[in-house]
């Protein structure tokens, strides 16, 4: 773990000049934490002593803030021993909503969101005791797709990946560095980011969200995972896939609603992401 951590706050210093020093002392909850970048907020469990972590990355347009002050979401995490860490984006723009670096042909991002990450995890580990091998990464929306991004780009950033309703956008990459434990959500009547992929009407760009399906083929073939299923569940409005790969892992659930935050997703996330440890 400490080599992790060294690793990591060597990558922030590297990237940074002095005067952007973490700020981190003083800072959780609703008070920000400052690092090379860009901040984060942070809620810890009660008693906290360190320990693991889900680092949520929100949709398009919202933040860090908006997702602690969503006290169901962070409460479903802290109460099974997880702190919560929530960056937040940078609008692409200046006066556009924030949003993260996925490759989507659409090159006008200002940050290098894989460094800025980094340069959170690091700050948390350093500050909080986050433990860094002990990271889940999720994320809603267009912040499930800079999971799905984190995932491809450097596979060792999290010990595992969960993303909501958000994959990968065209030009849709055909390799990545490494295999991953990932589990994806989504809902079958999704509109916003159907599991088939659409065109933004109005886009400046042609942006267009990548096939979900054509994603996890990508993601099997990165994992080795054979074809079919090993693992089949349908109940309450949930549909569940589980591949069983040479290397890292694979499940998908699919649930009846459209583009949210399904009731019991956390559960879900943690109770896959606590089998992987076991």
């Amino acid at each position: 773990m400490l080599s992790r951590i060294w690793m990591l706050l060597a990558a922030v210093l590297i990237a940074a000049p002095a005067a952007a020093a973490d700020q981190t002392a003083g800072c959780g909850g609703e008070i920000p934490c400052a690092v090379a970048g860009g901040e984060y907020r942070i809620a810890l469990p009660a008693g906290w002593q360190g320990g693991p972590a889900v680092m949520f990355l929100h949709g398009y347009g919202s933040s860090g803030a908006k997702v602690i002050a969503n006290t169901g979401l962070v409460k479903a995490f802290t109460a099974r021993g997880y702190a919560v860490i929530a960056p937040s984006g940078l609008p692409w723009r200046q006066g556009k909503p924030a949003d993260w670096s996925v490759r989507d042909g659409w090159n006008t991002y200002p940050r290098n969101d894989l460094a800025f990450l980094r340069a959170v995890l690091a700050d948390a580990a350093a500050n909080a005791g986050v433990d860094p091998d002990r990271l889940l990464l999720s994320g809603f929306s267009r912040g499930g797709s800079m999971v799905w991004e984190v995932a491809c780009l450097a596979p060792g950033f999290a010990a595992a990946y969960a993303a909501v309703s958000g994959g990968f956008w065209l030009p849709m990459t055909q390799e990545c560095k490494g295999p991953v434990q990932l589990l994806h959500i989504h809902g079958f009547a999704d509109t916003v980011v159907p599991l088939e992929g659409r065109a933004i009407p109005g886009s400046e760009a042609g942006i267009v969200q990548g096939d979900i399906w054509q994603g996890l083929q990508l993601w099997r073939r990165q994992n080795t995972c054979p074809s079919n299923a090993a693992g089949h569940e349908a109940a309450d409005g949930v549909w569940r896939k589980r591949w069983e790969c040479q290397a890292g892992g694979l499940e998908l659930i699919v649930h009846q609603g459209g583009h949210g935050l399904p009731k019991g997703w956390s559960a879900m996330a943690l109770d896959w992401f606590e089998g992987l440890e076991r």
